[in-house]
């Protein structure tokens, strides 16, 4: 495994993906600790730059996800600090959080994305902003944590009504996309290397948070039931969106496929730069899919950090 390091994991935080983020960090921390090094462990509070400063780790494990570890403001305070840590930089971190942005970062290059709108919520109560059906998720929430499908015949009301439950009475703003028909498709990368596709089929509902985490209620086919051209398309869009984003360490690459529409029904939803490391987590899955146990895959983006 090389050298014994000293590795701090952040972990937990405040964002609406805590409780994730603190199962991806306990995997991450049990690991490094079975593969030698030294690990503290923090459940990142307000007072963490002080911490980190106490801690002096040679390298940070990223294990947050959503903000502020996933948009860029941890990268910044890890910069200034002069720590090495894993995952992606400050830059990329902003830009790949961000939806719309992402969109007009790997749009131009090529890779199809859904057309999307942002909208102000109140605007919701007054009438649909694209035809339905249509999907609104927060620009900048991972887990597909507040993404509503709005339906021609759903329970939310035409327009959407007030009282009705759903990301507008969180969020001021949302992105409005077209509703893809069709598979829930995601590629990881690690390193310069895209791993697989896995096709992920909710027992009911679709891809939301509860489906990606709890146990059972999603299955997960690695590698996907999927023709071979369509596989490799997915493995080379997530690289190159990997790429031209900057990520570094591992990133995944989410899709909707609309398989009666072959190639041209493939787009590319996300880019996650910090991507779970649960038991349930798919980077971990396609890992070890090729053969790579978990412990390893820990070590790998620790060595790409460094």
């Amino acid at each position: 495994m090389g050298e014994r390091l000293h590795i701090a994991v952040l972990m937990g935080g405040w964002s609406a993906e805590r409780e994730v983020s603190l199962t991806s960090g306990k995997g991450v921390a049990d690991a490094l600790e079975a593969n030698g090094h030294r690990v503290t462990r923090i459940d990142m509070d307000r007072d963490v730059a002080a911490r980190l400063a106490e801690a002096k780790p040679d390298v940070v494990f990223n294990a947050l996800h959503g903000t502020p570890g996933e948009d860029g403001a941890v990268q910044g305070m890890l910069d200034i600090m002069g720590l090495k840590y894993t995952h992606s930089g400050l830059v990329t971190s902003v830009i790949a959080i961000d939806k719309q942005l992402t969109k007009a970062a790997l749009v131009p290059h090529g890779i199809r994305m859904p057309e999307g709108v942002v909208v102000a919520s109140e605007s919701l109560y007054a009438g649909d902003p694209l035809p339905r059906p249509y999907v609104l998720k927060p620009v900048n929430e991972g887990s597909s944590v507040g993404v509503a499908i709005v339906t021609a015949d759903g329970n939310y009301g035409s327009p959407i009504a007030r009282d009705a439950e759903g990301p507008w009475r969180y969020f001021d703003e949302l992105l409005a996309e077209p509703f893809i028909r069709g598979r829930e498709l995601t590629t990881a990368v690690l390193g310069d290397s895209a791993l697989a596709v896995t096709e992920l089929r909710p027992k009911s509902g679709f891809y939301d948070y509860d489906a990606k985490y709890t146990d059972g209620m999603t299955d997960h086919i690695c590698p996907a039931d999927i023709p071979a051209d369509i596989a490799e398309a997915a493995k080379a869009m997530a690289l190159a969106a990997h790429r031209i984003l900057g990520c570094k360490g591992t990133s995944r690459a989410d899709y909707r496929w609309d398989d009666t529409r072959g190639m041209d029904g493939l787009y590319l939803l996300e880019v996650n730069t910090q991507p779970g490391m649960t038991p349930l987590s798919l980077v971990p899955e396609q890992a070890r899919y090729l053969g790579m146990s978990y412990n390893d895959l820990v070590e790998r983006i620790v060595r790409e950090a460094l």
